[in-house]
């Protein structure tokens, strides 16, 4: 899809499922990494992320767009177009349209396991674990004021 068949799509969408005209461009932005799409306040263009057509295809897409429109042809009306107002929750459940996306399923998206740094005090036994590791020849023991001994880092 291009950048002309997404401007139809989207005054089509406007047209049937809001029964108003988008006057205004809808684009793809590659620099989208987490989002489906934004409506844009101060030129109320609509920028999209490609990636969502690819991944889960053009009915997620059409999902994204609903929802931009809604906050589109709120915020022109001069009525709550934000999340967390009611004439926008009551304008997504009228049109269909999802509150939130389907996440993409990227490597950037899946949680990473933190490193944790072990420590132990080498009078007393006491273990630590941190997250950031540190230098054993500044810090002591909290519970008797030993060394402490880097034992190990879990991935």
């Amino acid at each position: 899809m291009n950048e002309r068949e997404l401007q139809q799509l989207t005054e089509h969408i406007s047209e049937q499922f809001f029964g108003k005209v988008f006057r205004h461009q809808a684009v793809f932005n590659a620099r989208l990494k987490t989002t489906g799409g934004r409506y844009l306040l101060g030129t109320h263009h609509i920028e999209l992320n490609r990636r969502y057509l690819e991944e889960h295809g053009r009915d997620e897409l059409i999902g994204i767009i609903k929802h931009e429109l809604c906050h589109y042809h709120l915020h022109l009306e001069g009525k709550g177009y934000q999340h967390r107002d009611r004439d926008f929750r009551e304008l997504l459940q009228r049109v269909g349209a999802p509150r939130f996306c389907t996440p993409l399923q990227t490597v950037r998206n899946k949680r990473r396991v933190q490193k944790r740094h072990e420590y132990v005090c080498t009078e007393c036994g006491q273990h630590f674990i941190r997250k950031r590791r540190f230098d054993t020849t500044r810090y002591v023991c909290g519970v008797c004021k030993g060394k402490l001994k880097w034992l190990r880092t879990n991935d």
